[in-house]
Order: C-alpha cells, then sequence, then structure tokens
C-alpha cells in the first residue's frame, strides 16, 4: 500500500501542479540568491553607488523645480519641460545600476525621482476617455511639403470630426484640399497658412494677429445644433535647437502671447483652440493660452498623446483646448503624409444637464 501510494502521488514524472509550484519557488529563490548575493550583513551596500544616487537625486530635483529653471541661456527651462515626460526614461537605468552596483543608497534614491514623476504624469497612464460628447473637433499641420494633400484631407475627413483646423497649407494646395473637402464640410474659411472646415454655419470670421506680418491664426463662430463656439486656429511659429543659442523661440513666445491676449478678450463664452503651439502643455513659455484653457488630452485622453515627429512622436505639440465645454474624449488620428499626426476630441456644448 505504501508502495502504491508512493507511486500515485508522483504519477506523471512528478509534474503535477504541486511539483510546478515546487520548481518555480526554486527558480525565484536562485534569481533572488543570484541579485542580491552577499547583500545581507555586508556594510558596504549602504557605501556604493553613491553617483547613481547623487544622479537619481539631481533627476528628483529637476522634475520637481523644472518651472524654476531659467530660460536666459538657450531657453534652457522650455526645452527641459518639452521633454520633460521622457526623463523618467532614466528611472529603470537608474534602478538597475542600483541593483548591479548592489547598492541599497542608490535603490533608495531612485524611489525619490519615481514619485515625483508619478506625481507628475501618473494620471496620463489611465484612461479618462469617456463616450459623451455632442461635437467632434480635430487638427492636423498638413505640411507645406506634404506630397499628396488630397489624400491628406481626404483621411482626416474620414475621422467623423465635425470641425476641421488645418495648418500650414500653402497657397498652390488650398484648391487641393478645398475641392477634396468640399463633399465632407459645407462651410469653411481660410485666412493665410491656416484653415477652418465646419459642417455648420461659419460667422464672424477674421484673421488674428499674432505679430508675425502674415496670418498664421484666425477665429470664427461655430453654430452647432447644441450652441455658438468660439472656434480659434492657431500656427504658432517654429522652435529651433542650435548648438550655440540653445533653444530659440522668442518669435514664437511673442505670438503666444498676442495669441494669448486674443483669446482673453473673446466675447462668448465657449472657445475651442485648435492648432500646431510647437510647445508642450508643461512649457512655460505658453502660460498666456494654457492659463485660460484645459487640455482635452490631460482632461479626457489616455496616454500621452504624442504628436510630433509622426514617425515617432516624441511630443505633444498640437493641441486642443477648450473652456467653457466639457471634453469626453482624446486622441491621435492615424499617421498621413504630414510630419505630424493629427489630434482630435470630443466635447461636450450644452453643459446645462
Amino acid at each position: 500500500m505504501a508502495q502504491q501510494a508512493y507511486m500515485t502521488e508522483t504519477d506523471n514524472g512528478g509534474s503535477g501542479p504541486e511539483h510546478q509550484r515546487s520548481r518555480l519557488r526554486r527558480l525565484l529563490s536562485r534569481l533572488r540568491g543570484g541579485l542580491f548575493d552577499g547583500w545581507r550583513g555586508d556594510p558596504r551596500v549602504w557605501r556604493r553607488g553613491i553617483v547613481t544616487a547623487v544622479i537619481a537625486l539631481l533627476l528628483a530635483l529637476v522634475m520637481l523645480v523644472h518651472s524654476r529653471i531659467p530660460n536666459r541661456v538657450g531657453n534652457l527651462g522650455s526645452l527641459t519641460e518639452t521633454f520633460l515626460p521622457w526623463l523618467g526614461l532614466l528611472i529603470p537605468v537608474l534602478l538597475v545600476l542600483g541593483v548591479v552596483r548592489k547598492s541599497a543608497t542608490a535603490l533608495i534614491a531612485v524611489v525619490l525621482p519615481a514619485i515625483v514623476w508619478l506625481n507628475l504624469f501618473g494620471g496620463l497612464l489611465t484612461d479618462r476617455t469617456g463616450s459623451g460628447g455632442d461635437l467632434m473637433v480635430a487638427t492636423h499641420n498638413v505640411n507645406a511639403d506634404n506630397p499628396d494633400p488630397a489624400d491628406t484631407a481626404r483621411d482626416v475627413a474620414a475621422s467623423g470630426a465635425d470641425v476641421l483646423a488645418l495648418e500650414e497649407l500653402k497657397a498652390s494646395a488650398v484648391p487641393v484640399y478645398e475641392k477634396a473637402l468640399a463633399s465632407t464640410y459645407k462651410y469653411h474659411s481660410v485666412q493665410g497658412t491656416v484653415g477652418l472646415w465646419s459642417k455648420y454655419p461659419l460667422t464672424g470670421v477674421r484673421a488674428v494677429d499674432i505679430k508675425l506680418g502674415w496670418t498664421r491664426a484666425m477665429r470664427a463662430t461655430v453654430t452647432a445644433p447644441s450652441g455658438q463656439v468660439a472656434v480659434y486656429v492657431a500656427h504658432l511659429p517654429s522652435v529651433r535647437v542650435k548648438l550655440k543659442a540653445g533653444f530659440t523661440a522668442r518669435q514664437r513666445d511673442k505670438s503666444a502671447d498676442a495669441l494669448g491676449e486674443a483669446i482673453a478678450d473673446e466675447t462668448l463664452r465657449r472657445v475651442v483652440l485648435l492648432g500646431d503651439l510647437n510647445g508642450t502643455m508643461n512649457d512655460r513659455s505658453l502660460n498666456a493660452v494654457t492659463s485660460q484653457l484645459r487640455s482635452t488630452q490631460g482632461a479626457a485622453g489616455s496616454g500621452f498623446g504624442f504628436s510630433w515627429p509622426a514617425s515617432f512622436p516624441m511630443a505633444r505639440i498640437d493641441q486642443i483646448m477648450v473652456k467653457g465645454v466639457e471634453p469626453e474624449s482624446s486622441w491621435t488620428l492615424p499617421e498621413t503624409g504630414s510630419d505630424h499626426l493629427p489630434v482630435a476630441a470630443r466635447v461636450k456644448v450644452d453643459t446645462s444637464s
């Protein structure tokens, strides 16, 4: 009987659930032993990895006081803020270095930048999209050198947007966009290098002076079924990263201030801003605009919603911002022939209920 019991317990060559769990425990034990072998009782775990710990603390400091990094030298503050989320990639690198160096000091220090990064961007890791909204808007920098503007126009129109803004419109390509979008949008206006297409009537259309000497911004009233909305379309000047000058953005910043003044003077309660602002919501140089409006991506998106460059998006410089309406969802659209991704959002214009 004993022999029979033994044979029953070791049936299938010892590959039963209990045996598999035992093997898994032994494997994890060996892994822990390999990674942390020699840590216990070794006083050097607190002395090793000091450089890694210092780097971790500096990283946390940069993210914590990014708004105080001066712009006087090469607009370093704005440059840091543009790519601020990417600093989080250094955290797992420092964590690995701490483990390899067998440094308890480094591992504890890495906790600080991790907490700061999660405090800044952790909310963007969750899905905040809703299913409501009574108006869909979209914006796209189509790229003046777009090889197939007609195809790009058809792609963004297929998104189902009720209101569509296009930036970087080359004069010779405007008729192509107008023809491709005519069947979807009954109303449209092009002002300089920006344009607005709408399924609903447009009134009060005018160019907006953003201190450039030519037109790269406009304003119109869209009379949607759920109410009137002031829609602004803007393409702020590009910024450049130069070896000697750093992050050059003086003209962009001047135009952002002018755009902010125009929005502040708006008489309608409901406002939507669509466009390529050549800056992120973190960039303090856009405060004249961002202090008045909410980002639909930040309020009702999923993830960071990076839009540029289209081949490998690293920053969200194409923005949809609102006030007086409620963001319900926000997302990026598929790649077109441009170097930017289109971005879209659904908003609730009628907020009375």
